[in-house]
């Protein structure tokens, strides 16, 4: 297992944290990583300024290729298998209602701790991790709460994919079913403005927030801000299979990126700019419009693409603009860096297996040993990535590929290199049997076959 790196964390200023995800973006979606333009234009200006005047990494992965596992491993800073909620790939709207698919409010929690250490907390979007009364963002580490509690819900009626309404709102304890008429990434863009804007005065004489914007864009179904008429055709059927297109899905990101870039003047009209960790990442892969050259395979593939995104950070105050790294890391890890920054120390029930990356956000050159595990129900996949080299299970197939080499996992060196492809297999085996095993009544959910689309 990976070293902890040393990071002497001082007696500095705490700084706000502002973590954002968004939902199914896939690895060269922005133009910071290779994503070419729309046809109004550049699709990702404002993330494009952040990566420009912070880090960038290009090895950064999400501890799933789907939904609710990242989010476990994101909330709780661990491998997302030991909890059983995580064993659904994903959750899924018909699970409302139950009291084990979730995550449990007992549980410590990135925004728990955080809270415990005096930081003020919010999620403003999506939660995906169990549904009240059992289950809840408030019922795990956070103050307030805006958003919907499904994996995805249509823009305009804010309805998941039952029909069901699925637009929240949480308070001083309570969360109840909220509605209010508007474009879900612009409702959700004005409520992180509107924090900021509440917590301002607070952060600045001292008392730090930490707010959890995360975006239900670009995921399905494929409505812009100019499809209010579309929304009403797809009652019941907003998977939207039958629809949508790269020019959509690239305004849906603009969207966003509007959004963001309206936050950000925010916090620079606040003064908080320099005193403020910006995260940007996605929760998996991309789905079917998506971009993720070089990488093949997506949502649902322990390929590359399934799982490797973009890692933006920015934070005037520590991190040297213009920076880029390769050093390997996963969502947890970055939970891990923000309990470190906030001084909240874990739970010692519940041990990290998240890595602090404050070394590589401090140090221009800095990186670290870090092997990755994953491992899903779906098709019966494994992966190991330990420094350029990653060992790919798919139906009952072994792979071995030089990632460095060869991005797009073509050349096969199992058999050229059986000693590696065993160690790596036999490394993967010695982790996996650390966790319980993959629930035999646990759910495979897949959005779309080879009945609806061609695959590769």
């Amino acid at each position: 297992m990976a070293a902890k790196p040393k990071t002497g964390m001082s007696k500095a200023k705490r700084p706000n944290i502002v973590f954002i995800v968004a939902d199914d973006l896939g690895y060269a979606d922005l133009g910071c990583y290779g994503g070419r333009p729309a046809a109004f234009g550049p699709v990702s200006p404002t993330l494009d300024r952040l990566a420009a005047g912070g880090l960038r990494l290009t090895q950064g992965y999400a501890n799933s290729p789907v939904c609710s596992p990242t989010r476990f491993a994101l909330m709780t800073a661990r491998y997302q298998y030991r909890l059983r909620g995580a064993g659904e790939e994903p959750i899924n709207s018909r699970s409302r209602g139950s009291t084990t698919l979730g995550l449990p409010p007992a549980h410590p929690t990135l925004p728990s701790l955080l809270r415990n250490s005096g930081y003020h907390t919010a999620l403003v979007g999506k939660w995906h991790l169990g549904y009240p009364p059992a289950f809840g963002p408030l019922r795990s580490g956070y103050d307030e709460f805006f958003g919907p509690m499904s994996g995805g819900v249509d823009y305009f009626s804010h309805c998941a994919t039952t029909g069901a309404h699925d637009l929240w709102r949480g308070h001083e304890g309570v969360e109840e079913q909220h509605a209010e008429p508007g474009y879900l990434t612009d409702l959700l863009s004005q409520k992180a403005i509107a924090y900021v804007q509440a917590q301002a005065a607070a952060a600045r004489a001292g008392t730090p927030f930490f707010l959890s914007l995360h975006y239900t864009a670009p995921h399905w179904p494929w409505e812009t801000r100019d499809d209010a008429v579309l929304s009403a055709q797809l009652q019941g059927r907003i998977v939207h299979l039958h629809g949508g297109n790269i020019h959509s899905y690239q305004r849906m990101i603009h969207h966003m990126d509007e959004g963001i870039g309206h936050l950000v003047q925010t916090l620079e009209a606040q003064d908080l700019l320099n005193d403020t960790l910006i995260v940007f990442t996605s929760d998996n892969g991309g789905e079917r419009f998506s971009d993720n050259w070089p990488l093949v395979g997506g949502k649902m593939d322990l390929t590359e693409g399934g799982i490797r995104v973009p890692w933006i950070a920015h934070w005037p105050g520590m991190i040297a603009a213009g920076r880029t790294s390769e050093q390997l890391c996963m969502t947890m890890d970055w939970s891990a860096t923000m309990l470190e920054l906030g001084r909240a120390p874990p739970d010692a029930d519940y041990p990290p297996d998240g890595v602090s990356l404050l070394p590589v956000l401090r140090g221009p050159d800095e990186t670290f040993e870090r092997p990755l595990f994953w491992r899903m129900k779906h098709r019966g996949q494994r992966a190991h990535r330990d420094g350029d080299w990653k060992y790919l299970r798919v139906d009952d197939h072994d792979y071995l590929f030089n990632i460095r080499q060869d991005e797009r996992e073509r050349a096969n060196q199992a058999a050229l290199q059986p000693a590696r492809l065993a160690a790596m297999r036999a490394a993967w085996e010695q982790w996996n049997a650390t966790l319980p095993p993959i629930p035999d009544e646990a759910t495979v959910s897949l959005v779309y076959t080879d009945q609806d689309m061609p695959q590769r």
